[in-house]
């Protein structure tokens, strides 16, 4: 009898920390290694935002919260809803996390059982797959087309819907992709989803202020008000207010649903971080004006990098609509030869060359369902950026 539960054989590590991690290890030993395989803002948290945990530690707010949230966040989080995605909801119909992904591992937890199947399409974030898994169902994983932006079409997703179809999980703006939908392309979604009430949707939303020139935001259930008793909406303050060490995620959806996974919480973490939470407070309900000027130079970021690669040889990289990523094809280096005379077989091939060559660590596209592709994050300097793309320049050249 193995000491090690089952459920561990249906999980991998995740392979974002997994390449980070080699690229730590490697500058450790003294090599020169630039690491575009994170996803996290190089900016600052917000210094009001500081304040307000500061000022929390000095009136005592250090105790136990409630399980689901203290409700002056929860109460911020329903006004952010109705501000920024004309959704109503209730101090009831929230929760607050201990990130995003504890919302999401929560939500398959409360709701999954075996056999039912959950549709990801692809590529999707590495952890979708095995918290499905863990909960016991059945990822079912719907490829995109590079050609449509890697955005899920009605036609596909209409296809892989079943009777065992429990949940769509939609991540607009994409990681890794940056796919972002528009109110057409997400309504061609949701009049499929209207079609088959047994299927409710988890939307993570978490890159929603990272949406680039006149592109304009939406999720499902605003775009469909009928389906907002069936869907699950998730958000977060990592991102766009640089707070992913803080660890506060929330989301939005059916009362029943909230309650269970508030039942979940209270015998896993219970509630976040009680400073993080009046941290989060702050970042809902105050000065949101930093949000553009650094969305701006992201948009910065992303026309340097797209251009940089699509002047390699052998990749084609497309532009991206939101978040802070790249994912460039690399389907014609396949079959080339390293300057070691070794065959680059697949995208895993590709960025372990890269690595080796050039100290570039970006991470491979099958570790996100899709390849042969590659996801290089772009949140960090321009200087940095143009001197990794210089890098997988001269790599690139170097194959033959």
């Amino acid at each position: 009898m193995s000491f090690l539960s089952d459920a561990l054989l249906r999980v991998k590590p995740s392979a974002t920390i997994v390449v980070t991690q080699k690229a730590r290890d490697l500058r450790n030993a003294g090599r020169d290694v630039i690491s575009l395989s994170v996803g996290e803002p190089d900016f600052d948290t917000p210094d009001n935002i500081k304040q307000a945990a500061i000022r929390a530690i000095e009136r005592g707010d250090t105790k136990y919260t409630p399980v689901a949230g203290i409700i002056p966040l929860r109460e911020a989080i329903v006004q952010k809803f109705k501000r920024e995605n004309h959704l109503d909801y209730k101090p009831s119909q929230t929760i607050v996390a201990t990130g995003g992904k504890h919302i999401l591992f929560n939500a398959f937890l409360a709701t999954v059982n075996p056999g039912d199947e959950v549709i990801i399409p692809a590529p999707y974030w590495v952890s979708y797959p095995d918290m499905v898994a863990i909960a016991g169902g059945t990822p079912v994983f719907v490829e995109t087309r590079i050609e449509q932006g890697f955005k899920l079409q009605p036609e596909d997703l209409e296809r892989a819907i079943t009777p065992r179809t429990k949940w769509l999980l939609i991540n607009s703006p994409s990681n890794p992709s940056g796919a972002a939908y528009t109110h057409a392309e997400m309504k061609a979604l949701t009049d499929v989803l209207l079609c088959h009430p047994q299927v409710y949707v988890l939307t993570d939303d978490i890159y929603e202020h990272l949406i680039y020139g006149d592109f304009t935001f939406v999720t499902p259930a605003e775009v469909e008000p009928e389906l907002i008793d069936r869907t699950l909406t998730m958000n977060g303050v990592s991102k766009a207010y640089s707070m992913t060490g803080w660890r506060i995620g929330y989301a939005a959806g059916p009362e029943k649903l909230i309650k269970a996974m508030d039942m979940l919480q209270g015998q896993q973490t219970s509630g976040a971080c009680s400073i993080a939470q009046w941290a989060a407070v702050e970042a809902l309900t105050g000065p949101q004006d930093f949000i553009a000027e650094r969305r701006r130079i992201f948009e910065e970021r992303r026309d340097l990098v797209v251009s940089m690669l699509n002047q390699a040889a052998y990749l084609k990289c497309p532009v991206p609509e939101g978040a802070f990523y790249v994912y460039p094809s690399c389907a014609a280096a396949i079959g080339k030869k390293t300057q070691e005379g070794k065959v680059i077989e697949n995208d895993a091939d590709f960025v372990s060359a890269l690595l080796d060559a050039e100290g570039v660590a970006v991470v491979h596209g099958s570790a996100f369902g899709q390849g042969p592709n590659f996801r290089i994050s772009y949140a960090t300097s321009t200087q940095v950026l143009e001197e990794a793309c210089h890098r997988i320049q001269r790599f690139c050249a170097s194959l033959t």
